[in-house]
């Protein structure tokens, strides 16, 4: 059906992303294709070093699923940050990801763990980088036709540290400002890290030259702080009613900052 109907058409998880912009005219398909009878799309599976999650996996799936959540805790954290328990019950892994919104919190956390997602159509499969996948605000590398089915994330090694730090006015507001850290190591000193942040750019973005930065060093004020500068320094937020670029610029560095000590606290 999408590959029949082509751009005029979108498909329908939990309607949390699509349907807002309907309502807001910055949408108008001439056709919606419902995805809620499609059970092969809601599996998680845990096993053989790696974790996939299906698209119409919902937000409270993520936050009550024991075994995701002993093996990549960061999930279930971030998931009880997006919005409220009513959106959580409906909201999708898959929309809230594919949709492209430089708002939402799972972009950002997939890039942060390095995620894979399987694009499929009428005509095959493909996979692309969550690293690669976004464009700018709602471009993605989706073509016509084609819907996200599978999120792939390696599973990140037995005890390393996580943590996603948030800033938001109040419950269920998008982020001022966020950040998704992970790390391993080795006593005091850093053996890789992994930064990732929200809704301070068109894009989630990964913070390439910030997570390097920590790799081999020792966590103190002073390599933190240099992680924490480079990460400000690849955002673009604007003045919006969360507050001026300036000021969110440099929450995007705070929330690094907390992220990256409070993942060094967890792990073991």
């Amino acid at each position: 059906m999408l590959s029949e109907l082509g751009s005029d058409c979108r498909p329908l998880a939990g309607g949390h992303s699509i349907i807002p912009m309907m309502k807001l005219r910055l949408a108008a398909p001439e056709h919606l294709v419902d995805l809620g009878g499609i059970d092969e799309l809601r599996d998680i599976s845990v096993g053989g070093g790696s974790i996939e999650i299906g698209a119409m996996v919902t937000q409270h799936e993520l936050l009550t699923s024991a075994e995701l959540g002993k093996a990549c805790p960061i999930i279930a954290e971030t998931s009880a940050l997006i919005a409220d328990p009513q959106v959580r019950y409906c909201g999708t892994l898959g929309g809230n990801v594919a949709n492209g919104d430089p708002g939402n919190d799972m972009p950002g956390l997939m890039q942060c763990l390095n995620a894979t997602y399987v694009l499929e159509s009428s005509g095959g499969a493909r996979e692309v980088s969550a690293r690669e996948f976004y464009h700018g605000v709602y471009d993605t590398a989706l073509s016509d036709g084609e819907m996200l089915t599978l999120v792939r994330i390696p599973t990140p090694p037995a005890g390393h540290g996580y943590a996603y730090s948030k800033l938001k006015r109040k419950v269920g507001d998008y982020a001022t400002a966020a950040a998704g850290v992970i790390v391993s190591m080795s006593g005091s000193t850093c053996q890789s890290a992994s930064i990732a942040l929200t809704n301070v750019g068109d894009t989630a973005l990964y913070a390439a030259d910030a997570s390097e930065s920590l790799a081999g060093a020792e966590l103190n004020d002073e390599t933190i702080g240099r992680a924490a500068s480079l990460a400000e320094g690849i955002t673009s937020p604007v003045t919006d009613m969360r507050g001026s670029e300036e000021y969110r610029k440099k929450m995007a560095g705070v929330m690094v900052t907390r992220a990256i000590r409070l993942a060094a606290e967890r792990a073991s």
